[in-house]
């Protein structure tokens, strides 16, 4: 095999199952050489054993993030896992990230991750999609895991895919949670698992989750995501349903997700 996807691969591994996953499917996929830059007090500590090269620094080092990547070798680089917008140049920023930092107009994940790619994109790393390996976990249409829908279900997964399509549009937020027609929780800075838990408190039991991708979302490093943990602070909030977008959303890991669905009876349902 000698097609670009079994190149050498640089992978920005945040925290989370996330990396792992790409790991093994990179692997998969025929990548045999697979360098990586993990985070202190993000990267899972383990995964330096599963890479051939491992770049150790601190959330908020730009210019040794780059350098990394310049010195790894490969030219196409990889986004995976969690690292919050926030701190990816307020904490311990160094000054390639304070000047790179003092250039936006505006802050957000769009652009400060990409201001990341246009960096890597001076020494001559391409930052490619973020779902890249990982084609066995994106969301399917139609009903993916658990309990069939009711009809009143039905409207509420319509009416929450229509609304969550809007406030993403606006780029407040890719997560709606809804009950009866009504709006409980929009997604804002505070993340996914703060407004399920805020929606779900309003609604006090049988609330839905619905999570989209934005017009033209860069797939490069804003992937919409469900896991373990998205499922178990749903039902820990009383949601009983999670509709996601169809192609667009990474399920983490996929057989996991579905089996943690059905224990603990939260349809999954693809739109």
């Amino acid at each position: 095999m000698n097609d670009a996807s079994t190149e050498p691969l640089f992978l920005i591994a945040g925290s989370g199952d996330y990396p792992r996953l790409v790991i093994a499917g990179a692997r998969k996929s025929g990548v045999q050489r697979l360098a990586m830059a993990s985070f202190d007090g993000e990267t899972a500590p383990d995964l330096a054993e599963l890479v051939d090269q491992n770049f150790p620094m601190k959330v908020g080092q730009l210019g040794k993030l780059v350098d990394a990547a310049k010195k790894s070798g490969a030219r196409r680089a990889l986004m995976a896992g969690q690292i919050a917008p926030s701190h990816l140049f307020n904490l311990r920023p160094d000054f390639k990230a304070l000047v790179v930092l003092a250039k936006l107009k505006e802050r957000n994940a769009e652009t400060l991750f990409g201001a990341v790619g246009g960096e890597l994109s001076k020494v001559g790393v391409e930052l490619i999609s973020a779902t890249t390996y990982l084609d066995d976990h994106i969301a399917t249409g139609g009903h993916i895991a658990g309990p069939g829908l009711k009809a009143r279900q039905v409207e509420d997964l319509e009416f929450g895919f229509r609304m969550a399509k809007e406030t993403s549009r606006l780029d407040i937020g890719q997560t709606v949670v809804v009950k009866n027609g009504t709006v409980l929780a929009v997604e804002a800075f505070e993340g996914t698992n703060e407004a399920i838990r805020r929606g779900g408190k309003l609604g006090r039991g049988g609330a839905t989750l619905v999570k989209v991708s934005k017009p033209n979302q860069d797939m490069r490093f804003d992937v919409p995501v469900i896991g373990t943990k998205t499922l178990e602070i749903a039902a820990e909030s009383g949601i009983r349903i999670v509709g996601v977008e169809s192609g667009a959303t990474l399920l983490l890991d996929r057989p996991k997700v579905c089996a943690l669905a059905e224990s603990l009876s939260i349809t999954i349902y693809g739109k």
